[in-house]
This record gives structure tokens, sequence and C-alpha cells, in this order.
């Protein structure tokens, strides 16, 4: 009689992920998608399985588990997956307006990131710059580049490591994270990211 509650959460579970066609959010850029491995096979004749009458089981996966912790100023945010880190900086508090120079402040923020980086033995960083819709699309892509790369130098003069290889890549408007049309939506648009993958702890 104990079971039944725990495989009725089961059941609830795998026909709740099934209603989702594609888990893949389209504002995450190539190379960062989920990595999660199949779960243990379910019998769906198994007798203590209970399931509707002519309902069969979706395919079984994994989601990722998604942690993600923003700062107060929502200057700064970082995602833990099972599989990966990611930082987030906002591009004013690591550049001038429509600027690729790195301020003073922007360096210590990199540095924290480059201390996690070696914390988890990372040797694959992904380095991504992002833009608003404002302005031209080609200048957004030039211009997330740009930022993109001055970010990189920074985090391999830290690192100092020639084992950390890097993948550099300037998006410009493309994959947002909030709406374009409020200030506040493109600000958290106008960002940085830096992901690598985690080890387990």
């Amino acid at each position: 009689m104990t079971r039944l509650p725990l495989v009725v959460a089961a059941v609830t579970f795998l026909f709740s992920t099934a209603a989702h066609a594609d888990d893949t959010s389209p504002s995450d850029p190539p190379g960062t998608e989920p990595s999660a491995t199949a779960p243990v096979k379910v019998d769906p004749t198994d007798p203590d399985l209970k399931l509707p009458e002519g309902a069969t089981l979706a395919e079984a996966k994994v989601l990722d588990i998604k942690s993600v912790v923003e700062d107060q100023s929502g200057d700064e945010r970082r995602e833990d997956t099972n599989a990966d880190v990611t930082f987030a900086l906002q591009a004013e508090v690591l550049f001038g307006k429509d600027s690729a120079k790195l301020s003073g402040e922007a360096k210590a923020r990199i540095a924290t990131i480059g201390d996690e980086i070696k914390k988890q033995n990372a040797t694959r960083v992904r380095v991504f710059g992002f833009t608003d819709d404002l302005g031209s699309s080609a200048h957004g892509d030039v211009l997330s580049r740009q930022r993109a790369n001055a970010v990189q130098a920074v985090l391999d003069q830290d690192l100092n490591d020639p084992n950390v290889t890097f993948e550099v890549r300037g998006y410009g408007e493309q994959y947002p994270i909030a709406d374009n049309s409020t200030e506040a939506g493109r600000k958290k648009n106008r960002r940085v990211e830096v992901s690598f993958p985690r080890t387990e702890n």
C-alpha cells in the first residue's frame, strides 16, 4: 500500500515531461544544450504501475537541474546545471557604452570567474557575447564578438594555462534572455557569458 503514492508520483513526472516536445530553450546558444543521461528503464508492464486505460509511457528522459543565482543589482548571474557552470555579466559592468574596452572593475569580476574555472579544473571554456536589438544587427555582431574577445583575453592571462582552450563567439542580438521592448530587458540582453563544464564533487 505504501508504494502506490510513489508510483503515482513517478507516472505524473513522466507524463509532465512528455508534454514538452522540445525542452531546449530557443534562447540557448549552440553548444550549450542539456547533457543529462537517460534514467533507469521503467517497465510499462509492471503490475504496480497504474496507468489510465489506453495510456502509454512516454520515452524516459532526464532534464538538467538548473540553479540560477542573480545578485541584487542584476549585474551578475550564475547558473549551475549538473553538467555546466555559466556566469553572465552585464555589459554595463564590463564596458562603457558601445565600447569593448574593459573597465577596472570588470577585471576583478572576471578574475572571480577565473578562480571558479580553476576550482572546477575546466579545460574548455566558452565565452559568448550578446547585445540588445537596438542599432543594426551587423554592428551588434561585431561589438558582441569584440567584447567576448576582451573577456577571453583577461581570462587567458589570469588562468595562464596552455591546457585551457576557448571557444569565443559574438551572437549580437540573437538568443535574448529578456524582453527587448523595455530598457530593463535590453540591459539583461547586453551581456557576456562564460561557461565551462563542472566537475563532480
